[in-house]
């Protein structure tokens, strides 16, 4: 069953193309990988799909539905690449701000504003202001924001840059429990191992071209790594 339908996706800026008839699909419940090299276009492509910017030429359908309706961002979380959070805010006042977006108060926010503090294991920095917090800090304050709406589509864009092993390994947890729990995970990243870990399916992006969509990681013959220069050299 397909929750993402991505279709001939094209894309001009600075008078150049930059996206090249971009097709690809992505499975209820499944975590989808976008591999790439440097000057490839990934982020142009997520910002696409999510309606930040305007392609030339596109077909999507995102929860059955053309295009992005109001009650289907409902459903969408979103990380972006850079974090741009109210550095005066602590942690908490920062997550109840963007929950209240989803119209909710009181008790049931305490709630769910605790909760999130331990998924990410910042439960114990609350009261701290977010100008207070280190690059890695920050974040897993924009990976909570981005599932405070218990989303069915996320869309992540280099989650686990800048950190260490053990957040790492703490994030990569909270996507299997996530997918378990019946969100549909779309993920960029260049940390190869990490892919071969965790997600499902995996496409690649070369300089504004898919030359690798939709491959099941679990069929791949050798070692992601030796997989993805292959493709990347030859295309």
């Amino acid at each position: 069953m397909k929750i993402l339908e991505v279709k001939k996706i094209e894309k001009i800026l600075a008078w150049k193309k930059v996206l090249h008839w971009i097709n690809f699909s992505v499975n209820a419940w499944e975590i989808y990988w976008f591999l790439w090299p440097n000057g490839a276009w990934k982020t142009t492509t997520m910002k696409c799909i999510m309606g930040l910017i305007d392609p030339e030429i596109w077909e999507i359908q995102i929860f059955w539905e053309k295009w992005l309706t109001i009650k289907s961002k409902e459903k969408i979380g979103f990380m972006p690449e850079n974090t741009y959070l109210y550095k005066h805010l602590t942690w908490k006042e920062f997550l109840e701000f963007n929950w209240k977006f989803f119209w909710l108060e009181g008790s049931r926010l305490d709630k769910k504003v605790e909760e999130l503090l331990k998924r990410v294991g910042l439960e114990n920095d609350w009261n701290k202001r977010l100008s207070e917090y280190s690059k890695w800090m920050l974040q897993r304050v924009w990976l909570a924001q981005s599932i405070i709406n218990e989303p069915k589509l996320l869309f992540l864009d280099e989650p686990m840059s800048w950190l260490d092993p053990i957040w790492r390994k703490m994030v990569k947890d909270l996507l299997v429990s996530l997918r378990n729990e019946w969100t549909t995970i779309f993920f960029n990243t260049h940390i190869l191992a990490d892919v071969e870990s965790i997600c499902d399916r995996i496409s690649i992006i070369h300089k504004g071209y898919m030359i690798v969509e939709g491959k099941e990681v679990k069929s791949i013959k050798w070692s992601l790594e030796d997989f993805f220069i292959d493709k990347v050299s030859n295309a």
